[in-house]
């Protein structure tokens, strides 16, 4: 019982952070079609500013407020002045464009920060133990628990109640008819750039301390967000967090049960989502 309670943990950790960047995902693709490669390195980005600026000023907060923000900034200049000049050319293009920015990234980093892995401590108020079923379990990780169903709920209400939500879904609707009644769709399509860039690195930010900083942690994570984006439904809120529960839940017990099998276990669940439900949990007719 232990060790079941302690893996149902670790699962529903990991699945918050695949949420966070996943959601991101999802939005810049439901509201704009883009699919971008470069979420993952925009992932890994945050994580190396954040940590950069906690050196500089060592207050984990600070970085973690202002690190997704610099990457958020970026994330506008890629929209303006790279993407938006394809949005009428082929989707190929798109996705040729978003990968060689992961590539350029993925340079950048290993060129500033160096090829060697980092490590990053929790905030003094989240670095103790907090005791289930008699073991410790890291209070950073109960604190990212919480923090991603609170970014999911305030997506929501943004999208769903806010003026500025309602404003982004009609132009996701019918881009020509918005432009039509005055809204200024390409404004638009960078704050919602910006925004999934944000979420991004707010995410690497956050997982600063739960996981070691390499050149690599974008990989693993663009291909797992993927997957929840995936299973869960294109463009789909509720989506992204099931499938990030479900994906999170599937490795940590995987390790427990599965052994070496678990690296397929995401691929499986993806073969069997596409297989009987090939628009994914949420996902909408086309």
């Amino acid at each position: 019982m232990d060790t079941f309670a302690i893996n149902l943990l670790n699962g529903l950790c990991w699945g918050m952070l695949l949420f966070l960047i996943s959601v991101g995902l999802t939005t810049v693709f439901g509201v704009m079609g883009v699919l971008n490669f470069a979420h993952g390195s925009l992932f890994m980005l945050g994580a190396y500013v954040a940590m950069q600026i906690m050196e500089w000023i060592p207050n984990f907060w600070i970085g973690l407020i202002i690190g997704p923000v610099v990457v958020a900034g970026l994330g506008i200049f890629i929209e303006v002045f790279l993407l938006r000049p394809v949005y009428r050319r082929d989707v190929t293009f798109q996705l040729l464009l978003t990968f060689a920015v992961l590539l350029v990234l993925d340079d950048a980093v290993r060129l500033i920060w160096g090829p060697a892995y980092h490590i990053v401590d929790p905030p003094p108020l989240l670095s103790g133990t907090i005791s289930f079923f008699d073991q410790s379990y890291p209070l950073y990780r109960l604190f990212l628990l919480c923090f991603g169903p609170v970014v999911g709920l305030s997506l929501w209400f943004f999208f769903q109640k806010t003026r500025w939500g309602k404003v982004i879904r009609a132009a996701a609707l019918d881009r020509e008819m918005a432009e039509g009644v005055g809204i200024q769709v390409p404004r638009l399509f960078t704050l919602v750039f910006a925004l999934g860039t944000w979420l991004a690195a707010l995410g690497g930010a956050l997982s600063a301390p739960y996981q070691s900083i390499g050149p690599s942690l974008g990989e693993k994570i663009i291909i797992e967000s993927f997957i929840v984006v995936v299973v869960g439904g294109l463009g789909s809120f509720p989506g992204a967090f099931i499938g990030a529960i479900a994906l999170g839940l599937l490795e940590s017990f995987g390790t427990m049960f599965a052994g070496r099998v678990q690296m397929a276990l995401p691929y499986l669940l993806l073969i069997v989502v596409l297989l009987f439900r090939p628009r994914g949990i949420f996902g909408k007719e086309v």
